[in-house]
């Protein structure tokens, strides 16, 4: 997607900046917008470095292009972060003095503003009527927030933050193809207990499965989010979002009976978690201690029940059952002949596989997923931050849904 970000000049600016990486990030085309004040507290390198694309403030640059034109038609999405009273009060009244001005005048793309000004700017008569103006003609709103702002004054003003700013952008970018769907998504690894303090686990921070429930909701979803040890402030990605609800596991059992319970109204279920495979027989009801046995424990494990066969099993008509594969791995043709083993012993519709070690795949930013479909064909390979893996997953699925062009006959 290409995405159009403008900056005005305010203190915020700065904050601007981390919002431009986060997008470019996601995979977005960022081209940086800013006001001559704006490069006041942000200069051109910075902004040219961190979108990867040629930046400049002024109708006169590249006239045969006619950028001031061109890159209103060419964004899917304009943003303005920060958007000073001065800049919202031009947007209200059209005026196209500058480089940003001309292009939210040209685009018919979504526009999304975040304002960031002093209090009383903000609560000023004319900022709330040139917001309602803006408002009435469809351009979404983010924040402000209330909060410290610059000297020692506090209060709404405050620009919201770049992950909540990213955040509306993806949900106004996302197609919509998944709305009316019930989808549940499992995420994080279980924990198998030895006594009440150790446990036996696995390295799953559940990054990759709340991406995905995040990617489902934005795209229109109803979404159950099964959380089994999903790291705080993963988990805080998604907390108080209107249409993720959340329930915990910590085991394998536990995950089962939410799983299965929530699997029984969902159209889609995605099995993120990394479950264990094992358990441990007997369960010690206090703590092993060292002094009270004269040689290492012996751990005697059982096989823990398959839950995604279980799921398979028990599908109802037209539900989609999707499974993940962590592999060890020595080439792409290993990993895909791994995955489509499993697959055929789940019996998924759908299976992500993706390669995992000590530095790849747990506890990392990005990751790769290949896709495998219910005839074991490698259908599809997404890369890039987990959040655009769940992107690349969820194009998948909905290719699968009935009822789309891309689905088998």
């Amino acid at each position: 997607m290409v995405i159009v970000l403008g900056v005005s000049g305010g203190i915020a600016a700065y904050k601007a900046v981390v919002l431009a990486r986060l997008l470019v990030e996601d995979g977005h085309e960022v081209h940086v917008v800013p006001t001559d004040d704006a490069l006041r507290f942000v200069g051109v390198p910075t902004w040219e470095a961190i979108s990867r694309n040629k930046v400049t403030t002024s109708v006169h640059d590249d006239v045969a292009e006619v950028r001031h034109v061109a890159l209103g038609q060419r964004a899917d999405l304009v943003i303005v972060a920060p958007a000073t009273a001065n800049t919202l009060a031009k947007m209200a009244a059209g005026l196209a003095d500058n480089l940003l001005g001309t292009t939210l005048l040209a685009t018919q793309a979504p526009v999304l503003v975040a304002p960031a000004m002093h209090t009383e700017m903000w609560r000023h008569p004319a900022t709330q009527a040139n917001l309602a103006t803006l408002a009435g003609r469809g351009v979404h709103v983010v924040g402000p927030d209330s909060g410290r702002l610059t000297g020692s004054d506090s209060g709404p003003g405050r620009m919201s933050e770049p992950a909540a700013i990213a955040a509306r952008a993806r949900r106004l970018l996302a197609p919509g193809d998944l709305t009316g769907l019930r989808v549940l998504v499992s995420a994080g690894g279980t924990r198998e207990p030895i006594d009440p303090v150790r446990f036996l686990g696995n390295r799953s921070s559940g990054r990759q499965g709340v991406a995905v429930a995040l990617a489902a909701a934005d795209r229109g979803a109803e979404v159950l989010l099964v959380a089994a040890n999903v790291d705080g402030s993963v988990l805080g990605e998604v907390e108080g979002h209107p249409s993720i609800r959340i329930e915990s596991a910590g085991s394998a059992a536990e995950l089962q009976q939410v799983v299965e319970a929530g699997a029984g109204t969902s159209e889609v279920v995605v099995m993120t978690a990394a479950v264990a495979d094992y358990r441990v027989a007997g369960v010690a009801e206090g703590k092993i201690r060292k002094e009270d046995a004269d040689a290492p424990p012996v751990l005697h494990l059982v096989e823990n029940p398959d839950i995604l066969a279980g799921l398979v099993a028990r599908r109802r008509p037209g539900q989609t059952v999707v499974g993940f594969a962590a592999e060890t791995a020595d080439s792409e043709e290993e990993l895909l002949d791994f995955g489509r083993r499993k697959r055929r012993r789940k019996g998924v519709d759908l299976l992500a596989v993706n390669r995992v070690g000590w530095n790849a795949g747990f506890e990392t930013a990005t990751n790769t997923l290949y896709l495998i479909d219910g005839e074991d064909r490698a259908i599809g390979r997404v890369e890039g931050t987990k959040r655009a893996a769940a992107d690349g997953l969820w194009d998948a699925v909905a290719a699968l849904r009935p009822g789309s062009p891309a689905a088998p006959a």
